[in-house]
Parts: structure tokens; C-alpha cells; sequence
């Protein structure tokens, strides 16, 4: 396996470092603290193929591989999680899903504006009650003339708010279980749709969160995605490769971090040097290093066999758990090395501390993907 980025994918990382550096950073705690992104900043993304990073370009998009994805997706997190999040799910969820197991007259409706920035996508899975169990969900559609009426509401949808498009995934044949699930696209202004609760965050503040409810929601039979009864295993499949993305999130985010206490050790200094030159913090940022060198391995490792056409549940799930327990510890060790400067905003690292634990929770927690991992090691 070859491991050197190829002159391509390292002019791609740094124009998508010299954009984020200079259109995202100098704005990062004001987003933050307004708890929104602004309308602008999606037509400039798109403008860098970042809203369409792996739709085929017959549908508008960039077409770029999963390591180029994943090279994207740590740029941006690098900078700002937020921002990174957005992105990470309006390609990896919404727009992932319709580009799997869409039909062409979907592909071709929707794929196109959600590459160019013209719409942004939600993904409804997680519900009150349906969280790591997402087989539990309540949310069902039942069939009425020629469509579908829809009721339930869905918890923590990123996009729950501002997206143009939902993919839902609802139960349409109580009694199968997984096999009773299947996906629908619900465009915004579709009646009986609506955001509910918009959450308010610890971190990742900028990047919209909220409730989504189904009242008597009707979709014609156009909308159903992919196969009726498989909307659930479709969405597995759409979290193996999300999980990639939320990996190559947390190794931008420890990196960031890492960079942040970096200078930072440099800068500050006591008893007539800089802390850097302490043992104790150089051993932080040592250990560090090759914790995100490692991560970013199994990332793109898991990134590759996917391109390759592979299954990639345990390998995903491993750079998941493993990427997202990193950069916790880079962000947390962040603050450590700020000392009292980390715990206020006027410096990065608090805002890393903020966001990062959202990697071990969103797509699945650790303690899920160690589920996932055992399942595939130790199946009897």
C-alpha cells in the first residue's frame, strides 16, 4: 500500500489549508459564538468542489476519492470543527446516501444543486430513543394512494434546520426490524415537515443542530430511497464510509490542537526559558505527534480499501475510535499546556476542548465501535 499522497493530493491539501487559513480562521470564535454559519460561506465552499467532494462530475461534483475526502475533511477541522462538521455531513450523510442508492431521476434532480451549494442536505436517523439502538426507531411512513404519509420526529440532525433536503429513514413494516426500514427524501417546504428544537451545544456551536418533526407528512411514492425495506441497511452502509469522515474530522482537530500548544510552548515561557524546553511538555507533544501520525494512517488506510471497493466496517470503525480518542487527549493536553489561557476564549485551545468530544459521540460512540470492532474480531 502506497502511502505518499500523490503531487495532486498534496496541491489539494494545501489549497484547501490556504482557503480555510484565510476565509474561515480569522472568523472562527464570532461563528461560534452567534451559533450559525453565514449564508456566504457555502457558495465558496462549493467554489473549491468542497460541497460535492465525491459526486461523480455527471451530477455536477468533483469527484474526488476517499483520500482525497478525507484530506478535505482534516484541513477543515484543523481550523474549525464547525465548519468541518457541516461539510463532513452534508457529503458523507444526505448527499452520500442519494449518490449510493439513489434512482437516476434522483441523482440527477438532486446531486447536482447539493454539489454546486445550491441546497444542503440533512440525514434523519437518530431519534429520542433510537440513539446507538437506531433499529429502535418510532418514526414511521404507511402508505396512502400513491405515496407515503410520514410521523415521528428525529433528535440531533445536523442541518435539522437550514437543510434544503432530509433523507429520512422511517419504518414502513412494523414487526422486521431492520428489514421493516426504508429512506425517503423530504425536500424543505414539503407540508407537515418542520425543525423542532434547536440544540444549544457545548461545542461545534456553529454548525446548525436540531429536532426534526413529521406531521402528517406527505411524499409521493417518487421519494422513497433505494429499495423499500432496505433504508436501514443502506444507512449502515452510509456510516461505515460517514465514520471515515468523522475520523479524518478528529485527526484535523488534533492536529489543529497539537499545533496550537505547539507554538504556544514557544511563545510563553517561564523561569527564563520557553516551556517547550521542559521535559514534561515536550514529552505532551512528542506523544502526540504520533498519536495523530498514527490516526491519520489508519484513516487513510480505511479510506483507501474503500476506494478499492472493499468492506470496510472494522477498518472504519477502528480509525473512528481510535482517531477521536486522540485528539481528546491532544485537545485536553491542549489546554494543559495554555495553563490558564486555555480555559478562556481569547486563545484556540478551549475551543478544541469544546468541540472534540463530539467525536466520540456523533456516528457512533466509542463504545459502540468497540462493539463493531469485536463483532468482526471475535465472531464465533
Amino acid at each position: 500500500m502506497n502511502l505518499r499522497l500523490t503531487p495532486d493530493q498534496e496541491l489539494l491539501r494545501r489549497s484547501v489549508r490556504e482557503f480555510a487559513e484565510a476565509e474561515i480562521r480569522p472568523h472562527v470564535m464570532a461563528w461560534d459564538e452567534a451559533q450559525r454559519l453565514p449564508a456566504g460561506l457555502r457558495p465558496r465552499l462549493a467554489a473549491l468542489g468542497l460541497m460535492g467532494i465525491q459526486v461523480p462530475e455527471e451530477y455536477g461534483g468533483a469527484a474526488m476519492t476517499a483520500v482525497d475526502y478525507c484530506i478535505c475533511i482534516e484541513e477543515l477541522a484543523r481550523v474549525d470543527p464547525s465548519v468541518c462538521l457541516s461539510v463532513a455531513a452534508h457529503n458523507g450523510l444526505g448527499t452520500a446516501h442519494i449518490a449510493a442508492f439513489g434512482s437516476e431521476d434522483q441523482k440527477r434532480r438532486y446531486l447536482a444543486p447539493l454539489a454546486r451549494g445550491q441546497a444542503l442536505a440533512a440525514w434523519a436517523l437518530t431519534e429520542a430513543s433510537a440513539g446507538s439502538d437506531a433499529a429502535a426507531i418510532r418514526t414511521a411512513a404507511v402508505r396512502e394512494g400513491d405515496g407515503w404519509v410520514i410521523d415521528g420526529a428525529k433528535q440531533f440532525i445536523t442541518h435539522g434546520a437550514t437543510g434544503d433536503l432530509v433523507v429520512v429513514m422511517a419504518v414502513t413494516s412494523r414487526g422486521k426490524g431492520s428489514r421493516g426500514v426504508s429512506a425517503f427524501i423530504v425536500e424543505r417546504g414539503t407540508p407537515g415537515l418542520r425543525a423542532g428544537k434547536k440544540e444549544d451545544k457545548l461545542g461545534m456551536r456553529a454548525s446548525d443542530t436540531s429536532e426534526v418533526v413529521f406531521e402528517n407528512c406527505r411524499v409521493p411514492a417518487s421519494q422513497l430511497l433505494g429499495a423499500e425495506g432496505q433504508g436501514f441497511i443502506n444507512a449502515m452502509q452510509v456510516l461505515d464510509a460517514g465514520r471515515i469522515g468523522i475520523a479524518a474530522l478528529a485527526v484535523g482537530l488534533a492536529q489543529g490542537a497539537y499545533e496550537a500548544a505547539r507554538d504556544y510552548a514557544f511563545v510563553r515561557r517561564q523561569f527564563g526559558q520557553p516551556i517547550g524546553a521542559f521535559q514534561s511538555i515536550r514529552a505532551k507533544l512528542v506523544d502526540h505527534a504520533g498519536r495523530i501520525d498514527a490516526a491519520r494512517l489508519l484513516t487513510y488506510r480505511a479510506a483507501a480499501l474503500r476506494q478499492a471497493g472493499r468492506r470496510t466496517t472494522l477498518e472504519a470503525a477502528m480509525a473512528k475510535l481510535y482517531s477521536s480518542e486522540a485528539a481528546v487527549r491532544a485537545a485536553e493536553d491542549g489546554v494543559q499546556i495554555f495553563g490558564g489561557y486555555g480555559f478562556v476564549k481569547d486563545y484556540p485551545a478551549e475551543k478544541y476542548f469544546r468541540d472534540v468530544k463530539l467525536t466520540t459521540i456523533g456516528e457512533g460512540t466509542s463504545e459502540i465501535q468497540r462493539l463493531v470492532i469485536a463483532r468482526q474480531l471475535l465472531a464465533a
